[in-house]
């Protein structure tokens, strides 16, 4: 065999929206593009704020010696000092350039958190429906998912983390707002999860860390609040990119901070960036560092994905789905009408429509829709959608 056998195994159970992606490639040279309704891909669509053209190609203009050589493995002070500002308001305390390290994305950033705090055998919690990739990065460091499922509305059920955390808990991983479900956890359940993180780590005589991954926090929707994760707890570590709210998923450039007062600060300070290194990441991208430090107060237009959020909602209640209203990100994640959701996919790829089931989130009985897609394909999917659901309903 070319290849190892958990390679094979992970390629057995690969990512369902890579699947779908490859299903819509598919159709659409069958049908016509303008035919298939392709939901299945949470690739941003709202294209980057025009401050980022400007200064993008201000700086590709800067010829200077030196301008694309190494930086230290954390990143350009001077950026992280642009971004430090920010984050500053964005948590409420005072963070340093010194707490941060910029990243290849929040991926990137998820990794060399792995990296540096998981020993083998330590678990990592992660909350239903969780983002697909989160189970492959732990075990990319020796460590194990532990999967404990949020409740029916996808809020944190602090009772069934508590049954799940042992003397093997490291870290629990939350992602607000979410993906898939676009849930937005409250200041007040934070506070409460930082609590019992603070309790159960004195009673184990451990550190957990609260590690939020936070990609989509200026995508949000209704005059909802992100809170701020420092407030509630303080071994907690932020992560994120400017893949959504730049729309640069394809340049790889994140960060990740650590609260000013977590514990042992220094050291794994140095052993995060180390793994920057040691992991082959070596740093960001020297380019997208210099350009992300001029626009810490830009972001996307927002209004292209609540727009859509409405008209998807919209569909899906006149069609009688079950769901959550998102209040952040662009995925909605109803139920399907039929307990089989694999089942329900596929009778929605018989009407054209490309949607990932639940059970590649950890959470069977769903599908994720993604609406960072043309109005047009979203409004045109609805007769669609009705024939799906009353044909699973036969």
């Amino acid at each position: 065999m070319p290849v190892s056998d958990k390679m094979r195994l992970y390629a057995e159970k690969s990512s369902w929206i890579r699947k779908m992606f490859e299903e819509g490639a598919r159709m659409k040279a069958e049908h016509g593009a303008e035919n298939v309704y392709d939901l299945s891909l949470g690739n941003p669509d709202a294209p980057p704020p025009a401050e980022y053209n400007q200064v993008i190609q201000e700086i590709v203009k800067d010829t200077s010696p030196g301008v694309h050589s190494y930086m230290p493995n954390g990143g350009y002070p001077w950026v992280r000092e642009a971004l430090s500002a920010r984050m500053s308001a964005e948590q409420e305390m005072s963070i340093s350039h010194g707490d941060m390290l910029m990243t290849c994305g929040a991926a990137g950033g998820l990794n060399v958190v792995m990296k540096a705090i998981l020993n083998p055998g330590d678990e990592v919690i992660i909350l239903a429906p969780y983002f697909v990739e989160y189970v492959f990065y732990i075990d990319n460091h020796g460590g194990v998912a532990k999967i404990v499922p949020t409740d029916d509305q996808f809020n944190l059920d602090l009772a069934a983390i508590e049954a799940a955390i042992s003397d093997k808990t490291r870290a629990i991983i939350i992602n607000s707002p979410n993906n898939p479900s676009g849930q937005v956890y409250s200041e007040e359940v934070l506070a409460e999860l930082g609590n019992l993180l603070k309790k159960m780590s004195a009673s184990l005589g451990t550190t957990i860390f609260m590690l939020s991954d936070e990609p989509y926090r200026k995508i949000i929707f209704d005059d909802h609040k992100v809170p701020s994760i420092f407030k509630a707890y303080t071994n907690s570590i932020v992560l994120s990119s400017y893949s959504k709210d730049l729309s640069l998923p394809g340049e790889r450039i994140g960060y990740l901070a650590v609260h000013p007062e977590i514990k042992e600060k220094t050291q794994l300070l140095d052993a995060l960036t180390l793994a920057n290194r040691i992991l082959g990441f070596v740093n960001a991208p020297a380019l997208m560092q210099r350009v992300v430090a001029e626009l810490q107060d830009v972001s996307v237009d927002i209004t292209h994905y609540a727009n859509r959020k409405e008209i998807i909602c919209k569909i899906l209640k006149e069609t009688g789905f079950e769901f959550t209203e998102p209040k952040g990100a662009f995925y909605v994640f109803p139920k399907t009408p039929i307990a089989d959701d694999v089942k329900f996919v596929s009778i929605l790829q018989e009407e054209r429509i490309l949607a990932v089931p639940g059970t590649g989130f950890g959470s069977p009985g769903h599908i994720r829709l993604a609406f960072c897609v043309p109005d047009e394909v979203i409004e045109n999917s609805a007769d669609s959608f009705k024939r799906a659901f009353a044909r699973a309903k036969e």
